[in-house]
């Protein structure tokens, strides 16, 4: 059986050019990275932006609680792009940028797999065209601008014990989370506590991905926050005349990038924020370019409909004045059991009965996701394990919650197995649309979050912590109460605590602390231990890869 980077590195690519005259561009319409990528030029996007053509239909991608067993949700996504494409759908697909944290690490990347993956893998993987890498020079170079800043006299009168802007890298390097910088001599600077977390995670990614256009982004960096002076006063990223700096690294970076699937469907592929720790969807200036260019974009949130698909709902599309038109929930028979209490090592084995029990987790996020008025239906990621009882099992207990379940084969098939599939999402998407959101953001910053908690976490109740409590009044007496909110939790459970599986409900959600993202536009609280800078595992995948004489890639899943 062939791996997923041998299966991309035998398929035969057609040029960019060629990908971009499908959606009506022509070559000076983009900017090209080689031969199998490219930009799209500012002059277009503009033109794009200022176009009077109607939107096209927005399908969102979710899914089940992640476990151990995947769930493809890339996959998915890639294959229902490829079906609509077959289907001579009008269609462009609309994914993040692969962080290298879990590239390296546990993971793996995020290309889709099989015959469902966006191409080159290798090189999307990564490093792309290089946007992660300058949100990453981006925010060192605001902390450099910061410590220079108090270094040459501090006339801002910054508290250093104040500072919450955070170096970052993009990887998983757990022994930058608490350091200690400017040791030694004076000339080194003044030495402070300070930490680092993962590129994605930082908030000029966020900045990056929910910009409208350069002259948003410049006006979301001048409002980034990054500590207070002795006063109390918040100090801005426009007080230290970085502005403009910032967007000088960044001005390629905001532009969208253009590559292809294994079967020639157009993808736009920008901007990478995790999900449990930042909002968790590609950039809102792709998904925007992508609806003007196509009829269909097939778009996709991180991790499990709790965290991605809210933020994607509550941050995204209210921020971009966007809605989707259906919600694709990604299940799949072995992850389910899994919730249902089974191991790992077992899930080749036939359990009717954990199936059914691991279903509490989909219908949860079934019902959430009916929350937003929004059409379901839910893709049954299949797996060679699979039986047809525990196949026609999930139908028939899908049934019961209103929703269609559909098996979907993208990873053998490529578009045509998922063609079913995409039948019952062009039929929702005719459907009629009541999409709207969670909270609204008149609402106390600690309600708002409250509601997201019960609501969609299924919590008795949020538990503020003091010093998130103290912070948020803060945050509100400054006027940012009105901001969204994203809550930085777990992926592995509905709950704040990864060793809860399945559905738990009824449990206080611990909200440790909160933090600002006030160029993001929304305020981030912390539920539980989530850190916003990974760990590598006992056995990190990159041990796995490599690169032959000829530079080819190995190892790379």
């Amino acid at each position: 059986m062939l791996s997923d980077i041998e299966i991309s590195q035998q398929t035969e690519l057609e040029p960019i050019e060629k990908i971009a005259e499908s959606i009506g561009l022509t070559a000076d319409d983009i900017e090209s990275y080689g031969k199998y990528k490219a930009k799209i030029s500012y002059k277009k996007l503009q033109e794009i932006q200022n176009s009077p053509l109607d939107d096209g239909k927005l399908i969102l991608v979710t899914a089940i609680t992640p476990t151990a067993a995947g769930e493809g949700k890339s996959t998915v996504s890639i294959g229902l792009g490829d079906a609509l494409h077959l289907l001579r759908k009008n269609v462009i697909i609309a994914l993040r940028e692969p962080s290298l944290g879990p590239c390296f690490g546990a993971k793996g990347g995020a290309t889709g797999g099989g015959y469902s993956q966006i191409a080159p893998m290798e090189e999307i993987n990564l490093h792309f065209t290089g946007d992660i890498h300058a949100v990453t020079t981006a925010a060192n170079l605001l902390a450099t601008i910061i410590d220079n800043h108090i270094y040459q006299g501090n006339k801002l009168s910054i508290d250093e014990k104040t500072i919450t802007w955070k170096r970052c890298v993009d990887l998983n390097d757990r022994t930058l989370r608490d350091i200690t910088i400017a040791q030694g001599a004076k000339i080194n600077g003044v030495e402070r506590k300070a930490k680092f977390c993962i590129s994605v995670a930082s908030e000029i990614m966020a900045v990056l991905c929910l910009a409208e256009n350069i002259k948003d982004m410049k006006e979301r960096l001048a409002r980034i926050v990054i500590g207070k002076n002795t006063k109390g006063e918040y100090v801005t990223a426009a007080d230290l005349n970085a502005v403009g700096a910032l967007a000088a690294v960044l001005k390629d970076a905001i532009k969208p990038n253009l590559v292809q699937t294994l079967e020639h469907t157009p993808a736009l592929v920008h901007g990478g924020p995790f999900a449990n720790i930042a909002h968790g969807c590609n950039s809102l200036i792709a998904t925007k370019t992508a609806l003007k260019l196509a009829d269909y974009v097939v778009t996709e949130a991180g991790f499990g409909a709790d965290l991605g698909a809210e933020k994607f709902m509550d941050i995204k599309c209210r921020q971009g004045h966007i809605a989707p038109s259906a919600v694709v929930i990604v299940a799949t028979v072995r992850a389910l059991k899994m919730h249902g209490g089974v191991e790992k090592d077992n899930l080749n084995q036939e359990n009717l009965v954990a199936l059914s029990d691991g279903f509490d987790n989909l219908k949860t996020h079934i019902e959430n996701m009916q929350k937003f008025g929004v059409p379901v239906v839910v893709a049954i990621n299949k797996f060679v394990s699979d039986t047809k009882e525990e196949l026609s099992l999930l139908q028939y207990k899908c049934k019961e919650k209103g929703v269609d379940a559909v098996v979907c084969e993208g990873w053998e098939k490529g578009g045509s197995g998922v063609e079913d599939l995409a039948e019952v999402v062009l039929k929702l998407c005719d459907e009629a649309n009541e999409f709207h959101y969670l909270y609204q953001t008149e609402e106390p910053l600690e309600d708002k979050i409250s509601q997201v908690a019960k609501e969609i976490y299924r919590a008795k109740y949020a538990d503020f912590s003091d010093l998130a409590m103290e912070k948020l009044r803060a945050y509100s007496e400054r006027g940012y109460g009105s901001l969204c909110v994203c809550i930085a939790k777990t992926q592995n459970s509905i709950s704040h605590d990864k060793a809860l599986r399945n559905a738990p409900k009824d449990y206080p959600l611990p909200i440790r602390d909160v933090s600002l993202s006030a160029g993001a536009g929304f305020v981030v609280a912390y539920a539980g231990n989530i850190l916003d800078m990974p760990g590598l595992p006992e056995r990190p995948a990159a041990e796995d890869i490599d690169v032959d004489e000829n530079g080819k890639i190995a190892g790379l899943f």
